[in-house]
C-alpha cells in the first residue's frame, strides 16, 4: 500500500507516518513528488491494520497497490521518473529529449575507446557504453580488460564529457564500477541474480537494467523492484530483445510493444537496445527509428571503429559513419512524435 500525504504536509508529519510503518514491522520509501509526498509501504502488508495510518495527521488516504511490483508501479508515482546520466553533457533519461548511449561492446584498448568516444560525441551521443567485464558464453572468449578497461573509460569521460555506462557482473565488482562509472549496467544474464540486484540497490548511482532473455514483463519489473526496494530509485528499464523460435534473420526478437506497456504500468524510463535486439547491424537503423516512434526514452547502441575486427559482437555493431547517419535520421522521427534527440 501507499500512504498519500495531503498537499502541504510537513516533514514532521511524514516522519510520524514512517514511524508508524516501522512499528507495523514494515519498511518505507518516501517519494517526494511535484505536488505531494507519498510514503510507499514495503513488505507483506496484507494483514496489517491500515486505519492507524489513515488517522495520522497530514495523511490524505491510504491506497492498496494491486501490482506485485510496488515501487516500480505507476500506482505509486503518477509523474514519470527522470534520471540524469552523469558526465558534463547533460543527458537525462525520461524527458522530452531522447539521449543516445553509444560505444563498443567491450573496451579493447585505450586508443580504441578514446577514438570511438570522440566520434560518438561528435555525432550527438551523450554517454559512452563499453564493457570492462564481459559475460561470455564461451570461457575461451575475450572476457574484457577489467579495471584497466574502467580506467580507459574514465579517461574517455575526462576528454569528452560523455557519461560512462558499463556492466557489473558480480557483487565483488561493484566497488570498482561505482568508482569509475556513471551508470551501472545489469546485463540480461543477471536480471534474476537477486543477490546482485539487492546489492546494487544499496548503491546510489543510476542503473540500466536489461531484460532477461526469456523474462516476462512482470519478472522484469520485479527485478527492478529489488533495486528500488534497496533504496536506489534511479532505475532504467532496458529492452534488449528476447529469445524466440526465430534464429535465422535475427539473433534476438525485439518486442517494441513492451515500451508503451511499460509506460502504462510503471513510472520508470524505458531504454531500447536495437543492437542486441536484432544482432544484425543492417537491422539496427530501422529498429532505432521504430524504437523512437514506439516511445523509447533513450537508445543504447553498439558502435565500433572496425566492426569486422571487433573482439565481441562485431556483427551487430554500427561503424562510425553508420552511427552518424542513424543520429541524423532518428532526429526526424523524434520530431514527428514531439520529442528531441
Amino acid at each position: 500500500m501507499i500512504v498519500v500525504m495531503k498537499p502541504g504536509s510537513n516533514p514532521k508529519q511524514v516522519e510520524h507516518v514512517v514511524k508508524l510503518v516501522n512499528e507495523m514491522g514494515l519498511k518505507e520509501q518516501v517519494i517526494v513528488g511535484t505536488e505531494r509526498t507519498v510514503v510507499a509501504v514495503l513488505g507483506n502488508d496484507r494483514f496489517k491494520d491500515k486505519q492507524r495510518l489513515e488517522l495520522a495527521d497530514g495523511v490524505d488516504k491510504v491506497v492498496p497497490i494491486l501490482a506485485s511490483y510496488k515501487m516500480a508501479s505507476s500506482e505509486v508515482k503518477n509523474d514519470r521518473t527522470t534520471i540524469p546520466l552523469g558526465g558534463t553533457l547533460g543527458g537525462t533519461v525520461g524527458g522530452v529529449k531522447i539521449p543516445v548511449i553509444a560505444g563498443p561492446c567491450s573496451v579493447e584498448s585505450k586508443q580504441q575507446i578514446l577514438e570511438i568516444a570522440h566520434a560518438v560525441k561528435e555525432a550527438g551521443a551523450v554517454a559512452l557504453r563499453g564493457g570492462a567485464f564481459k559475460p561470455r558464453t564461451s570461457p575461451y572468449a575475450f572476457q574484457g580488460l577489467a579495471e584497466e578497461g574502467l580506467k580507459y573509460l574514465a579517461e574517455a569521460r575526462e576528454q569528452t564529457g560523455l557519461a560512462i555506462v558499463t556492466e557489473v557482473m558480480s557483487i565483488d565488482q561493484i566497488p570498482a564500477v561505482v568508482e569509475y562509472a556513471d551508470v551501472l549496467q545489469l546485463g540480461a544474464r543477471n536480471m534474476q541474480n537477486y543477490n546482485l540486484l539487492a546489492k546494487i540497490g544499496q548503491t546510489r548511482k543510476p542503473v540500466l537494467l536489461k531484460r532477461g532473455l526469456s523474462a516476462t514483463l512482470e519478472e522484469f519489473l520485479l527485478a527492478a523492484e529489488y533495486i528500488l526496494a534497496g533504496g536506489n530509485t534511479q532505475v532504467m528499464l532496458c529492452e534488449r530483445g528476447i529469445r524466440t523460435f526465430e534464429t535465422d534473420y535475427v539473433r534476438n526478437t525485439l518486442p517494441l510493444a513492451i515500451v508503451p506497456e511499460l509506460h502504462k504500468r510503471s513510472h520508470l524510463p524505458v531504454v531500447v537496445d536495437p543492437s542486441h535486439g536484432t544482432g544484425k547491424s543492417h537491422l539496427v537503423p530501422d529498429m532505432c527509428r521504430a524504437s523512437i516512434a514506439a516511445g523509447a526514452d533513450a537508445l543504447i547502441l553498439e558502435v565500433h571503429g572496425d566492426p569486422e575486427h571487433a573482439l565481441t559482437d562485431g556483427a551487430q555493431s554500427l561503424n562510425l559513419k553508420q552511427f552518424s547517419e542513424v543520429m541524423k535520421s532518428i532526429k526526424r522521427v523524434a520530431a514527428a512524435v514531439d520529442r528531441e534527440v
